[in-house]
């Protein structure tokens, strides 16, 4: 018999003994699993958490999440990373509430539409809080499936992750399809490790994993290597004047779009914003950040600014509004470390 065909009983059976308790699983909604599923999106669940639930508080429903203010909406997600998650978050709850009057649609067709929702988000939605037979393939899912089938292709293809949806669509359980993709992604995220360090002896599918009775646990799953980042060296200025620091808006495009950072060019020197008139200085410290595709070095740097008129776009900052208001990425967290004990009274 097919590795696949065996799957579904000893699957469901694990995972009624073994999942973990997560509140978006303690009341799966179509809200409460849209947000989970695109919160956990290049997220560990432990992150997850917190924001979770102080989304929810904030945003209880479609609605309430079609008429947050932008710049609450990025305070709440801030430290999560991938902005555009959120933007994307608020332009489907538009949707939402303009096309289906605030009601969550059940068609798969209808979900997979919105902004920001991929073939897995919809079918995470449909078969968790709609009883839908359609497959949810993430990363986590397509490692199981290529060690249990013994499946030597990259699993970073287009075409891999259409194949595994098409064998999880004769396997999928039309009584229970929510809780077989969710104990597929749990598998995944706590026995099919990845990086050749699996938990074979705790898996349900041991007794007929391809991988497993081959011995190439660790040959598999397959991906090929991404292109290594590129480099830019930045400086990042904390900018002071009194008990405040400056800060300006990033562009409403791009990389980090419309958040808050401290001012910051490629290379060495004053932000040309400033005027080009050189402020005393101080080297405070390094810091890195790694984006997808980019990492930056920066050089952090101090300067007193007394009476100084900010250019257009900047906004002074004392420690309350930096911590309640101004959504400043995570990217700059050592800088916002270095503010926060400047603002507290130190130097």
């Amino acid at each position: 018999m097919d590795p696949l065909e065996q799957l579904p009983i000893p699957l469901l059976e694990w995972f009624r003994d073994n999942a973990r308790r997560l509140p978006w699983r303690d009341d799966p909604t179509p809200y409460h699993v849209w947000l989970s599923e695109i919160m956990l999106q290049q997220t560990r669940v432990a992150a997850v958490m917190d924001y979770y639930k102080r989304f929810l508080e904030a945003a209880p429903n479609v609605s309430a999440l079609a008429a947050l203010p932008e710049d609450r909406l990025m305070k709440l997600w801030q430290g999560l990373g991938y902005y555009s998650r959120a933007r994307n978050l608020q332009r489907a709850a538009k949707v939402i509430v303009d096309k289906y009057g605030g009601e969550f649609p059940g068609d798969y067709t209808a979900v997979r539409s919105l902004p920001g929702v991929g073939d897995y988000t919809a079918g995470a939605v449909c078969s968790i809080a709609f009883a839908q037979a359609v497959p949810a393939v993430d990363g986590n899912v397509l490692r199981v499936y290529a060690r249990v089938c013994g499946d030597g292709e990259d699993i970073s293809t287009p075409q891999m992750k259409k194949k595994v949806t098409r064998a999880l669509e004769k396997v999928i359980p039309v009584s229970w399809p929510g809780t077989f993709n969710q104990a597929l992604m749990e598998l995944g995220a706590t026995v099919c490790l990845p990086n050749g360090a699996p938990l074979c002896e705790k898996c349900p599918a041991q007794g007929f994993c391809a991988a497993l009775a081959q011995g190439r646990v660790g040959e598999l799953p397959v991906k090929v290597p991404k292109k290594p980042r590129r480099v830019e060296e930045r400086t990042v200025w904390l900018i002071f004047r009194g008990n405040q620091v400056a800060l300006r808006r990033r562009p409403p495009r791009g990389l980090l779009a419309g958040l808050w950072e401290f001012p910051n060019e490629p290379g060495e020197g004053l932000p040309p914003e400033w005027g080009g008139r050189a402020l005393p200085s101080r080297y405070i410290g390094r810091a890195k950040h790694i984006f997808t595709h980019i990492e930056w070095r920066m050089t952090l740097r101090a300067a007193e600014a007394e009476g100084e008129e900010l250019p257009g776009g900047w906004v002074w900052a004392d420690r309350e509004k930096l911590e309640q208001k101004y959504a400043v990425p995570s990217a700059f967290e050592g800088a916002v470390r270095l503010a926060y004990e400047r603002l507290n009274g130190g130097e």
